[in-house]
């Protein structure tokens, strides 16, 4: 039935489908699509992205990040290798490992668009009783020139190779924005669904050589029915109303004019979210062995916690006329936050839990300076400063220096980053109880200062990114799986480059990452991740029809050093330090054909060809083996009405 879903949803759209093609002529006509910044008050514009080069990277994960640690089934829990792609905000802890999956208010996407906009996208992978399935349905459209509604719903369904690990992520959003010359508002809405199945990993490493994985014994098995749920329900409302010399209207940019007038405008904003989760991890059987305690039930594992949050900033901006070569701007505001938590937890005297829930509240002062000087050069500074609540003392202050140059094949950015950040753990951290596993804590501000530098350049597929960060009281959880602060200092530096090679109609794309960390007892990274990808591209035209066939044909590698992974808890959903298993020096190997045909796209592909024949230290996370080899397909259709 859960094949069936996809197949359905494009019998629905294929008459639309079928009459887009007929009108593949007609001019793409997607105005912008954009997200906002990190504080709500302006428009980042982003690249309309229906890309066919390396469409077989399709996953949203690898797209987040190139370097990832999975439990080998996709749609499972997994972190970044790249600590600096890493989410650590304490507010989002209960999704940090799903984040890219889910749609959140930092991650809403909007467009502008002339005509209806409409894309389908379905992979499917492996054999039908260990298949996975990803699809998506993405549709925007205008109203009029200003109003534009959306909805994107996506599913990733696998079932996995081993033993009771499938993974169920059901992510639905509805967007809506109006962007008139004085008012905007940017309201969207999300629905997000994970559910992973835990096995706790493999029993015996040895069982990879011998075994199929369907038949290798893992630690939660059937008896256990161990399940992981994670619900998250956000909304978000942004209205801004402009005053002065703001909006889109005509410039006067006579001599005359800026002789005379000085220019200034301002827009008043209202940023309303509301952010609710609720977690609940199950086992039929806590006393199986896999757990070292009980705390509430012998029989049955029911841990539940709930987070929810609703945050109003009411802030002021202004900017000086953009027109002028000298442009200086600024912001001010203030945020009140309302956080409730909730969760089961033992009582210690009976075999019985009582649910207790706690109340936080925070205010914020916000504030914002920029300065444009010309059409390329910019900078700009961005802070907030709790002064009462629960994260009284917390702030974070951050600037930005961008540099633009005009070359030949296009204009390069270099971007110079500094921040300084001194933020209160999650709430989670310092409790949490449950039938395995409880914890009280007394954790102290986690102090951070990190500076880099970014240098891209499109015109060549070519970027290059510095990254170095100092911290104090570095917090994460150690080998019995418990949170801990290193009171002393620890820094981390990152170098990550990019590049695609030409030459003639051959290409070499290739991700590398050179990290290292300053105490590898308290944070141990891979010293050296590389994704490479080489592939033939061409493109067969056919003069009767008037065709064009785009192909590409290639593999691609993905390798890392060894170094110590974090392992994971199944109970909590949290990886954790350990140093008896070591990951790494292992080459993944893929091949894949990519093909194009107007506006439809079609990839092939066999993941992990070299299964078998490489050794068989393919986990990346100690007692998750990664999956063997797969055949995978996937084929997307984008079209305009």
């Amino acid at each position: 039935m859960k094949r069936c879903v996809p197949i359905l949803a494009i019998l629905v759209f294929l008459p639309s489908l079928l009459f887009s093609q007929k009108q593949d002529t007609i001019k793409h006509r997607i105005v912008r699509e954009w997200n906002l910044s990190r504080d709500f008050t302006e428009e980042v514009t982003l690249p309309f992205d229906t890309t066919f080069s390396l469409f077989n990277h399709y996953r949203i994960a690898d797209r987040y990040s190139p370097f990832n640690a999975t439990l080998g089934n996709y749609g499972l829990p997994f972190y970044q290798l790249n600590f600096f792609d890493r989410s650590t905000d304490p507010d989002k802890f209960l999704y940090w490992y799903f984040y890219p999956f889910i749609w959140q208010p930092g991650r809403y996407v909007f467009m502008n668009t002339q005509v209806p906009f409409t894309e389908l996208l379905w992979t499917y992978g492996g054999a039908r009783e260990t298949a996975e399935q990803t699809f998506r349905v993405r549709h925007s459209q205008n109203i009029n020139r200003y109003l534009n509604f959306g909805l994107i719903f996506d599913v990733n369904y696998s079932l996995g190779q081993y033993k009771y690990q499938q993974s169920t992520d059901k992510d639905f959003t509805i967007y809506s924005s109006y962007t008139g010359d004085k008012y905007k508002f940017y309201v969207a809405a999300a629905i997000n669904n994970l559910t992973a199945n835990e096995n706790g990993g493999i029993t015996d490493l040895a069982q990879m050589k011998e075994l199929s994985p369907s038949e290798i014994a893992t630690r939660l098995g059937g008896l256990n029915n161990a399940q992981d749920i994670l619900k998250n329900r956000n909304i978000m409302l942004v209205q801004r109303y402009t005053i002065g010399a703001g909006g889109t209207a005509a410039v006067d940019t006579s001599k005359d004019a800026k002789q005379k007038h000085f220019r200034l405008s301002g827009t008043f904003s209202h940023i309303f979210t509301f952010d609710g989760n609720k977690r609940t991890y199950s086992d039929l059987s806590p006393k199986s062995g896999f757990y070292d305690t009980t705390y509430i039930s012998k029989s049955k594992t029911f841990d539940s916690l709930t987070q929810q949050s609703i945050q109003n900033t009411i802030r002021f901006d202004f900017t000086t006329d953009p027109s002028r070569k000298f442009r200086l701007g600024g912001g001010i505001g203030i945020r009140n936050e309302l956080f409730r938590y909730s969760q089961i937890v033992p009582t210690h005297d009976t075999l019985f839990a009582d649910t207790l829930a706690w109340h936080r509240n925070n205010n914020a002062l916000l504030g914002k300076l920029f300065n444009n000087i010309g059409n390329k050069f910019n900078w700009e500074v961005t802070g907030e400063l709790y002064f009462t609540g629960y994260k009284a003392g917390d702030f974070d202050l951050s600037g930005i220096i961008t540099k633009l140059f005009d070359w030949k094949k296009g204009q390069a950015v270099w971007n110079i980053t500094g921040s300084v950040r001194n933020r209160q753990p999650s709430f989670w951290m310092n409790q949490w109880g449950g039938n395995n596993i409880e914890w009280q804590t007394s954790l102290s501000k986690e102090f951070r200062i990190d500076v880099g530098t970014q240098f891209s350049y499109p015109g060549r597929n070519a970027e290059i990114r510095f990254n170095y960060a100092i911290i104090d009281n570095y917090t994460d959880f150690d080998t019995l799986a418990l949170p801990v602060q290193h009171s002393g200092g620890l820094s981390v530096a990152s170098i990550y480059a990019k590049k695609d090679l030409r030459a003639w109609k051959f290409h070499l794309t290739t991700d590398l990452l050179v990290q290292k960390s300053s105490n590898t007892e308290i944070l141990d990274l891979p010293l050296v991740s590389v994704r490479s990808t080489g592939f033939f591209d061409h493109t067969f035209k056919f003069k009767q029809t008037n065709g064009r066939l785009s192909t590409q044909l290639g593999a691609e590698i993905i390798y890392n050093t060894p170094y110590h992974p974090y392992a994971y808890m199944a109970a909590t959903g949290r990886f954790y330090r350990q140093y008896d298993y070591t990951a790494g020096d292992y080459p993944y190997i893929n091949v894949f054909l990519n093909v194009k045909l107007k506006r439809t796209r079609i990839f092939l592909s066999f993941d992990h060809l070299n299964s078998g024949y490489s050794g068989y230290n393919y986990l990346q996370v100690p007692g998750y083996p990664m999956n063997v080899r797969m055949f995978r397909y996937g084929i997307a259709w984008t079209f305009y009405d």
